[in-house]
């Protein structure tokens, strides 16, 4: 696998939560920050994706919201 090094800044507290985290789900940090990057990539996606549809098919409703909710077993 290749990989792409990199140095990265954060804020100490932040910094500190991050290797926490990584520990609890036992984890390296460089695997923990790579998931966190790619569930982040894929929240932008999916925004994109429903500005471009809602663009083109109206936005979606209240009813459709909770019924997409509900089918996707997700909460609130």
């Amino acid at each position: 696998m290749t990989v792409d090094r990199m140095s990265i800044s954060l804020d100490a507290a932040l910094g500190g939560a991050v290797r926490e985290a990584a520990q609890r789900a036992d984890q390296s940090l460089s695997s923990w920050l790579a998931e966190a990057a790619a569930a982040k990539l894929r929240r932008e996606s999916l925004h994109d994706f429903l500005d471009a549809w809602e663009g083109e098919h109206g936005e979606l409703t209240p009813e459709e919201i909770a019924r997409a909710r509900a089918e996707l077993g997700l909460s609130g």
